[in-house]
């Protein structure tokens, strides 16, 4: 199982929303370095939700339920489909992440603008000790 951060501003689609759906197909993505990431996405890994907007931060995970196929609105980009998992309270925040110094060569750190990226082996484990009850 793979473990990756997807991210959307809120003003667009919420953890909220995606609670409330339950699933979703994971749209309009155009970056080309962002899609590459997506098409290796597989039924079962994780996905780590990022709201870009206002308080930067991790909201929630959710499980990536199809494999990504074309999306017939955007002809170059792909869309996975994925299932809400759960909350993370409270939300981690991009500033948390840079000031813990860890992962200042992760895309996140690094690259701002990037929506979709694998999410390092030892940021899961940095996730899983500040949510234990959360079976990250």
């Amino acid at each position: 199982m793979a473990y990756f951060l997807a991210k959307t501003d809120p003003e667009t689609y919420t953890i909220d929303q995606l609670e409330q759906d339950k699933q979703t197909l994971w749209d309009g993505v155009k970056n080309a370095q962002a899609i590459i990431v997506i098409k290796t996405m597989r039924p079962g890994d994780k996905v780590f939700i990022y709201h870009s907007m206002g308080q930067a931060a991790i909201t929630g995970m959710a499980k990536v339920i199809s494999p990504p196929v074309p999306d017939p609105k955007e002809p170059k980009s792909y869309v996975p489909g994925f299932q809400f998992v759960r909350r993370l309270e409270p939300p981690t925040t991009l500033s948390e992440i840079k000031l813990s110094h860890l992962f200042d060569n992760w895309a996140l750190v690094r690259q701002s603008r990037l929506s979709t990226m694998a999410a390092p082996e030892e940021f899961v484990e940095w996730m899983r000790l500040r949510y234990p009850k959360a079976k990250i």
